[in-house]
């Protein structure tokens, strides 16, 4: 792997010096995510940098290379019995470690077992100088350089290419099911948020098609107890409902109506939008489909305590991000300067001026 690594670093050495612009792909499963892709850049291709590293199950880490695919992280941690808490989408079987991290995607369980980025322990980044970088290391108490590697979860390869990520594991669950029962949208909020109060194992919190869901996970006589004590009846088809949420395969997310992503105080009452509406995360994520304008999603969102973005769909030649204030886009450009001089990365595809 080192010698992908070399040519890697010699791609983005000559693009500095022809004043190539490059577009990081993986698995290209999320190519549809932030704004179009510059036409005229040349493309850095990580997906043929795969393979884990390292794997110490005693110790709940793992290190991959970036383009390795998440199918494959799974499967061998799921030999140990264990899995990847934040339950990270897979858009197809290309989808790798390096992608997810990048977009920052993670599943129904984020509310309760962090993120993505809230697992990431250490990084391995080429910049835009093609230097190979180290930052943050494989144990919690290494600080060093650990916000930056937080600093690549969702900025969408501006910053550089990762090539290495070390990251925390956990067990699997030793039970776990879901309770459903039918609820109108005006009262889901309270009732989701007023259970997940509750110390007890729930790990999943979603509402679509007038139902709602409450997943339990972890001892057996915890989740017995607590599915005893609240109400709603047990399903079977708990797993397949939390997998097709986890994957965006539900019905809700399938034609080609532009989807919407609000990220807003769990506790805050629905933005007033005529159309399909899906709740995740307790309330603080929430999917709408339908044509929108971004500036009045906007609005709505900062009455929420939140932010918008348009996921998927639409005018992606357009700003699809929330904006943001003028400290925040002060901080972000030095960011982006120190990290890519030249401008290299992933051109305007997180903003037009970034």
């Amino acid at each position: 792997m080192g010698d992908i690594s070399q040519t890697l670093k010699e791609q983005i050495l000559q693009a500095g010096k022809s004043g190539q612009k490059l577009n990081i792909e993986g698995g290209g499963t999320k190519a549809f995510m932030g704004r179009a892709a510059d036409t005229d850049a040349g493309t850095l291709k990580l997906g043929e940098h795969t393979g884990i590293v390292e794997y110490h199950p005693v110790e709940l880490i793992m290190t991959a290379r970036a383009g390795t695919p998440l199918a494959e992280i799974e499967a061998t941690l799921a030999e140990e019995g264990q899995c990847l808490h934040f339950e990270p989408p897979r858009f197809g079987e290309g989808s790798t470690l390096g992608g997810t991290l990048a977009c920052n995607v993670s599943g129904p369980a984020r509310p309760w077992s962090g993120s993505v980025r809230d697992q990431v322990l250490g990084i391995r980044l080429l910049n835009g100088k093609g230097e190979h970088l180290r930052f943050g290391g494989q144990v919690m108490k290494n600080v060093a350089g650990y916000d930056t590697s937080r600093l690549q979860a969702g900025a969408m390869g501006t910053l550089g290419a990762i090539t290495e990520i070390s990251l925390k594991v956990m067990p699997k669950p030793a039970m776990s099911l879901t309770l459903v029962q039918d609820m109108a949208l005006d009262d889901v909020i309270h009732y989701i948020n007023s259970r997940a109060k509750e110390p007890k194992p729930i790990t999943g919190a979603a509402w679509v098609d007038g139902k709602v869901y409450l997943r339990l996970a972890g001892a057996r006589s915890a989740v017995e107890a607590t599915a005893e004590k609240w109400s709603g009846d047990v399903t079977e088809q708990g797993d397949a409902f939390w997998q097709q949420l986890q994957h965006m395969q539900h019905d809700f997310f399938a034609g080609d109506e532009p989807l919407w992503r609000f990220s807003v105080g769990s506790t805050a009452g629905n933005p007033e939008l005529d159309g399909p509406w899906l709740i995740d995360w307790a309330g603080s994520q929430r999917w709408y489909r339908g044509e929108a304008d971004i500036t009045r999603m906007e609005t709505m969102a900062q009455r929420a305590g939140g932010q918008v973005s348009l996921f998927r769909g639409g005018d992606r030649t357009d700003e699809v991000m929330h904006n943001q204030p003028r400290a925040l886009k002060e901080l972000q450009s030095r960011l982006k300067k120190s990290f890519d001089p030249d401008g290299i990365f992933n051109p305007g595809r997180l903003y037009s001026w970034l």
